[in-house]
């Protein structure tokens, strides 16, 4: 773990990159390869180390080597999406016999500005040791972004830390990820979440051989790849994939008032119905010019994928056109999962869910969503929450609050994610294991604003400490880091957080309902759910929050 100065001025982040995006910088388009790993192969790819050569079940693919990880990137594990494969339940790779040089990541998957359609690749990082029989825990990331954004991120530290194996998959996004439409039959969408699937499955055919014990995989992420955790955890085609899931800030879309930010896809939320996802997907034919077509799939399939991206939905404009997140199609999701944990229809998997205490708007603040005076502070809680109003400013009075941003963020934090989590964690209590968390981490590395307003334990606080790059930690977020990391690795090898060197980490139950709450410092300590739950009002909360009604 690297320490190094805390700088005063805020740092330039990957949120603030969304939200410059979102009101129409674009982003570099990534190329997109002519073949399945025709990428891997061409004069630019660095040469593979000796010895790493590892065959898969598609044919032998080479790494690199390197400060004790050996690192195989851009790997294919589905056919390229593209021509009548788009909007289509992922294919099988095609084989290769020569040797491919897996050492330059992929493409990411196409985004509003960036990527390419030829995008269902994935990393694998492992020990430099490690080999066939090593039988070592597999940690498979399902990386954020909102269902729109992004690409997996470097696992080394993971590897390195945990003594773990780190996979990372892209999958495809937004439009082209999750769209519905009649004509693509009657459970069309969610072609996303069966990337996702498809790369898990790879990983149960393959990892053996990379030195992995498929029989202990735990997926993780943070924001959409904590929702997507959800969504796997309670898919029925997700069945034995895998045994460990870790959902981070998993609940970040408003649970009371409108989804200003992204489609409703989170934890809680109610999804569309695959009615509401095929008229939105109607109207987005219509918008691209494809509403009258004999044949609108086949026109759809034309179209451009800039074009599509484009015309769809976006960040802070999730209805423009088409779902761009996940659905309930009937069979990848046959509901939503904040009603799979409230009625137990969930996988025999472990779960670790937890929020940050301040999280909002999944990281993203604009001008309509940020309160800076008293007179916004008033207009954004009458809009945001209308009738109940009245009970808010009562329960928070702006005297009590050192600035308006930080007495709206509390009441978004508390009303749209810290007691939803808490009540997910008393539904799946019932039907599971959960080892819940709050991060309350008041000076989070991790910062996604201006640094004129006050950081907190922001959206995607612990994903700092678990790839960390430019992340500047004193000692006492170093003492927190290493726990992070620690807890983390445990659980994916062994099922519990409670390892060697932190703080007893005791699953929630309705005999013991306690949540851990993190904190800098080694400080961190079990705290009763009920105490959060009067911090964070939810009495109010929960009594506005209904389970989704499909």
């Amino acid at each position: 773990m690297r320490l190094i100065r805390r700088p005063k001025k805020a740092i330039w982040t990957k949120l603030a990159a969304v939200t410059a995006l979102a009101v129409g910088l674009a982003w570099p388009a990534a190329s997109a390869a002519a073949a399945p790993h025709a990428r891997a192969q061409t004069a630019a790819a660095p040469a593979c180390t000796d010895g790493t050569t590892v065959t898969t079940n598609s044919g032998p693919v080479c790494g690199t080597t390197a400060s004790a990880v050996t690192s195989y990137l851009g790997i294919p594990y589905a056919a390229p999406p593209v021509g009548s494969l788009r909007w289509a339940s992922p294919a099988p790779a095609a084989p290769w016999t020569t040797t491919l040089q897996a050492t330059a990541a992929g493409p990411t998957c196409v985004a509003p500005g960036s990527g390419s359609e030829n995008c269902l690749t994935l990393n694998v990082q492992v020990p430099a040791d490690a080999g066939p029989g090593s039988h070592l825990p597999v940690m498979v990331e399902i990386h954020g972004g909102g269902f729109l954004l992004f690409g997996p991120p470097d696992g080394s530290h993971l590897v390195t830390a945990g003594h773990v194996i780190y996979v990372g998959m892209n999958y495809r996004l937004g439009i082209l990820g999750f769209m519905a439409l009649k004509g693509l039959g009657p459970h069309s969408g969610d072609y996303g979440l069966q990337d996702q699937q498809a790369a898990l499955r790879w990983v149960q055919q393959n990892i053996a051989s990379f030195g992995g014990n498929p029989h202990n995989v735990t997926i993780f992420g943070q924001s959409a790849g904590g929702a997507s955790v959800c969504e796997q955890a309670v898919s029925p085609t997700a069945r034995g994939l895998f045994q460990k899931g870790i959902s981070q800030s998993g609940f970040y879309n408003s649970a009371v008032g409108p989804n200003q930010v992204w489609e409703a896809a989170d934890c809680k939320s109610q999804l569309p119905t695959e009615a509401q996802a095929q008229a939105a997907g109607a109207a987005l034919a219509s918008k691209v010019g494809c509403g009258n077509a004999a044949d609108q799939v086949a026109c759809m399939r034309a179209v451009p994928a800039a074009t599509l991206a484009s015309n769809a939905g976006q960040v802070l404009d999730p209805g423009a056109g088409g779902t761009i997140a996940p659905t309930i199609n009937g069979t990848t999701l046959p509901m939503s999962p904040g009603r799979a944990f409230a009625t137990g229809h969930v996988n025999d998997v472990s779960l670790a869910i937890g929020v940050d205490r301040d999280e909002i708007n999944g990281g993203v603040n604009t001008p309509t969503t940020t309160a800076h005076t008293p007179d916004q502070y008033q207009s954004l809680v009458q809009a945001k929450y209308g009738t109940l109003a009245p009970k808010v400013f009562a329960l928070y009075p702006l005297s009590r609050f050192s600035t308006p941003f930080i007495a709206f963020r509390t009441i978004e934090a508390d009303s749209d994610s810290v007691c939803p989590a808490l009540a997910a964690d008393r539904r799946i209590a019932s039907h599971t294991v959960n080892f819940a968390w709050e991060n309350d981490d008041s000076d989070s590395p991790n910062t996604f604003l201006s640094g004129a307003d006050p950081n907190g334990s922001f959206h995607d606080a612990e994903n700092a400490f678990l790839f960390p790059g430019s992340a500047t930690l004193d000692a006492d977020q170093a003492a927190l880091a290493v726990q992070v990391t620690s807890q983390w690795t445990g659980y994916a090898a062994t099922g519990s957080p409670s390892v060697t060197g932190t703080p007893l980490w005791t699953a929630y139950s309705h005999h013991s309902p306690e949540v851990m709450s993190l904190v800098p410092a080694g400080d961190s300590v079990m705290v009763p759910a009920r105490t959060l739950a009067a911090q964070h009002n939810c009495g109010l909360w929960d009594s506005v929050t209904p389970i989704p009604a499909s």
